[in-house]
């Protein structure tokens, strides 16, 4: 039983604005501007939660124990080329 012409022209235009739907969405979803405001507010949302603050406070203190060891190192450095003891 063949087809109807215009039948078949419904279905295309009704595919084609499907498909059209879909693109519009997908360009949406995968938006850069989009996707850099959506990381920045996940970013955001967790510095402000409490593990998120734990995080910066030990990423903190270790920066500061690494700098401390490090002039630490640097005058035991020194006193042993010297001679010369800190007390």
């Amino acid at each position: 039983m063949p087809r109807d012409p215009r039948q078949i022209q419904l279905e295309i235009d009704a595919a084609r604005e499907s498909l059209a739907a879909t693109l519009d969405q997908l360009a949406f979803r995968s938006s850069p501007t989009r996707l850099k405001a959506q990381g920045q507010a996940a970013v955001v949302r967790f510095l402000q939660s409490p593990a998120g603050k734990a995080t910066i406070g030990a990423v903190g203190l270790f920066a500061t124990v690494v700098v401390v060891n490090k002039v630490r190192g640097r005058s035991r450095k020194r006193s042993a080329i010297t001679g010369k003891r800190k007390r």
